[in-house]
């Protein structure tokens, strides 16, 4: 029958706990250790090796560049605050412009080739990077003043460097600013000079155009230019009556095309709308209504027949004939009117083209003159403005300036030396140690990929932890119901019969993914819980290329489950008992090299049904599940599997690996046990273990001295006996 596939189970979302993050730190707290005592003595050893050096200070107020009174024909403007001045300033005093004539008034290179026993002079690059790296400008607190700090081995030295810095930025400041207002003098000049010939020459060529062109500046009405004013005024009325014609064209044939698209009866009611002011016609219209009005009386009261009836008839008949003559002359008049606002118009074009075209012929005639005028007028304002502006400037050169840098504050030599620091240092690298010991300790634990707690577990695996078994463990037939760790397999036991399905499951394999993480161990000492229990429990070595329960029992391995299944002992010939009256083990016996099939073969099948109706439980041990096909086999054939992981040994990917092939051939994992934890050092995992060891060994202690004060030799029971009664009672 074909297993049924697992359903997938989504895994936990894990987050970090801040107890998660102190067992990492109490695991490595060797490495945190080490890492900490190694900054702290390398800080202390190089601060007593370092030179100590003196700092000094100068303090300067900079100010921007303002005049003592007003520059001519303009106010000074206050400027804003400007938050990146200060910090230009800053890198213009560390800059060559200012730090090298210090270099050069202090003999720098010649003083410091010899403090670091060089057999030349140092470069200015050299010298000015040195003198850099021990010049700090920064902003004195809650001021616009500026602090300019200078560290040197020389206390006297250092003092005379920072008044020197400050007032060789102060010489700085000030040629930039006098050389900046000549530069900018003669570079007007220069443009002024340039300009002047510019408009003498455009003055001459203006002059030259006038003449050739016959044009007059005057209003003499005999000149070009005058007559060519009045023709473009012509043009310009002539163009606003070709628009008053051509609304007055559009006004009259909208008209007439409306009036022409209706029938009689609507023309009539139209032609009073449209045509305002029309008398006559509105008079026909209403005698027409009155003779109507007659006429249908007259027909009511005398009939058709009447003479008077015959007489009005005939007077509507003449009626209606005006109206109509009227109607048609109207139209007519319309239609007139069309056509000679349209004759208008057409007359207007023609003599506004002439007067564009006459225009056109003049302004072509003279534009070469006017377009040198233009341009003559422009360089004139532009030889007008360098003018003021070259006056303006030299006036203000002449106009004294206040400093824009003062020293505030000169510095003094240095009492004490700044550095080293001995006290902060060390601080400092007890802090630093500090952090890198942690950061270490949590790097390693990120590069572990091993299983460290029952999250990752469950994580990983997606199965469920049901067993926690602390470091250290002995061999419970050895040490006995009593031994404090015997409660883990108890818990462990009590997970397994809760976990399976149907009460005729008592075949049991425990598999791992690697070798070396107690599989064998776990398996002899449930296998010994159970049987403290009271039920009947077969052990059998099914590790037969590496057995190793034999040797926790010293018995000989010569004959086991290989001479049974190859048909050479029967099964009681092959099956131990042991010092527990409830405890058979069967050895694996010797495996030839020919036989490595036994587990896979009928005989083995037929020999797990067997041992099934004998015992209450039988636990098989098994090889490493990665390495060879055997534990796999068994765990196909088994009733039950449990995976051993033993805490921070391989990397989870084995883990997840060994469950697959679990599950791959059907086998029914019941869960996780996680095994050789260091409950000392991780006390994540102190409920699961150690605090059943100090539970039951207080309570024996507090039995024993009871006991002891009575006076009575009274043999105690152990409440862990008394516990795992109870549970095998359910």
């Amino acid at each position: 029958m074909e297993a049924s596939k697992p359903t997938p189970v989504a895994p936990p979302v894990s987050q970090a706990h801040f107890l998660d993050y102190w067992r990492i730190i109490r695991i490595r707290k060797t490495v945190i250790i080490a890492v900490w005592l190694l900054v702290v003595l390398t800080t202390v050893a190089v601060t007593l090796v370092l030179k100590p050096s003196y700092r000094s200070v100068a303090t300067i107020s900079v100010e921007k560049d303002t005049k003592d009174v007003d520059p001519l024909m303009r106010q000074q403007v206050q400027q804003g605050f400007d938050p990146y001045f200060l910090a230009t300033e800053f890198e213009k005093i560390q800059s060559k412009a200012v730090l090298y004539p210090v270099i050069r008034d202090n003999n720098l290179r010649n003083k410091w080739a010899a403090r670091y026993n060089e057999t030349q002079d140092l470069s200015e690059q050299e010298t000015f990077n040195i003198l850099l790296h021990s010049l700090d400008v920064r902003q004195s607190r809650n001021t616009s003043l500026i602090e300019i700090r200078v560290l040197d081995e020389d206390k006297v030295e250092a003092a005379k460097l920072a008044n020197d810095i400050a007032e060789s930025y102060k010489n700085f400041r000030k040629k930039g600013r006098e050389g900046m207002s000549k530069e900018g003098i003669a570079v007007l000049q220069e443009q002024l000079a340039q300009q002047t010939g510019e408009v003498t020459n455009l003055q001459a060529r203006v002059n030259d155009l006038r003449i050739d062109l016959g044009i007059s500046e005057s209003a003499d009405p005999a000149t070009p230019t005058y007559q060519a004013s009045i023709a473009r005024e012509q043009v310009s009325s002539i163009a606003q009556q070709l628009e008053s014609a051509r609304t007055e064209y559009v006004l009259y044939n909208t008209k007439l095309q409306e009036l022409t698209k209706l029938d009689r009866a609507s023309l009539r009611k139209a032609v009073l709308t449209v045509i305002l002011g029309e008398q006559l016609l509105q008079e026909r219209l209403n005698e027409l209504a009155i003779v109507e009005q007659n006429l249908a009386k007259l027909q009511q009261d005398a009939g058709p027949e009447n003479p008077e009836y015959k007489k009005l008839q005939a007077l509507r008949q003449a009626v209606e004939r005006q109206v109509e003559d009227r109607l048609d002359g109207i139209l007519t008049g319309l239609a007139s009117q069309v056509v000679a606002s349209k004759a208008k118009v057409d007359a207007m074009e023609k003599e506004l083209a002439a007067g564009r075209k006459t225009v056109a012929e003049e302004a072509a005639k003279a534009r070469p003159y006017y377009a040198a005028k233009r341009d003559l007028e422009t360089q004139e304002r532009i030889r007008d403005a360098l003018m003021l502006r070259a006056r303006q400037e030299s006036v203000d050169a002449a106009i004294p300036t206040s400093s824009s840098v003062e020293v505030i504050d000169v510095a003094e030599v240095g009492l004490a030396p700044v550095r080293p620091n001995l006290t902060l240092n060390v601080a400092l690298g007890i802090v630093v140690g500090l952090v890198m010991g942690v950061g270490l300790a949590f790097f390693i634990e990120y590069l572990d990929t091993s299983v460290k707690t029952i999250d990752d577990v469950e994580r990983s695996l997606g199965s469920a932890v049901i067993g926690v078994i602390p470091q250290n463990v002995g061999i419970l037939l050895n040490e006995g119901p009593d031994s404090p760790h015997a409660e883990a397999y108890r818990v462990l036991r009590t997970n397994v019969l809760f976990a399976r399905t149907a009460p005729d499951q008592n075949t049991l394999t425990v598999v791992s993914g690697g070798a070396g993480e107690g599989k064998s161990t776990t398996i002899f000492n449930l296998a010994t819980v159970f049987a403290q229990n009271g039920q009947r429990v077969l052990m059998i070595d099914s590790d037969l290329r590496r057995p190793s329960l034999h040797k926790y029992l010293n018995v000989s391995n010569a004959i086991g489950l290989t001479n049974y299944l190859l048909k050479q002992n029967s099964l009681e010939e092959v099956v131990q008992t042991t010092k527990l009256p409830t405890l058979d083990f069967l050895p694996s016996g010797k495996l030839p090299s020919s036989s490595l099939g036994l587990l896979n073969s009928t005989r083995m099948q037929e020999f797990i049904k067997e041992v099934k109706s004998r015992y209450d439980f039988v636990f098989f041990d098994s090889p490493p599940i990665m390495g060879v096909s055997d534990a796999s086999i068994l765990a196909s054939e088994v009733d039950m599997s449990i995976l051993v992981v033993q805490y921070r040994k391989y990397p989870q990917a084995i883990n997840v690996r060994a469950k697959q092939m679990v599950e791959k051939v059907g086998g029914n994992l019941l869960g996780v046990v996680l095994n050789n934890i260091n409950i000392s050092q991780d006390s994540y995992y102190y409920y699961y273990s150690g605090y059943y060891y100090d539970y039951y060994s207080r309570s024996d202690k507090d039995e024993a001295d009871k006991d002891k004060s009575n006076g009575a030799a009274v043999k105690t029971v152990p409440v862990v006996a008394k516990v795992d009664e109870l549970k095998g009672k359910y």
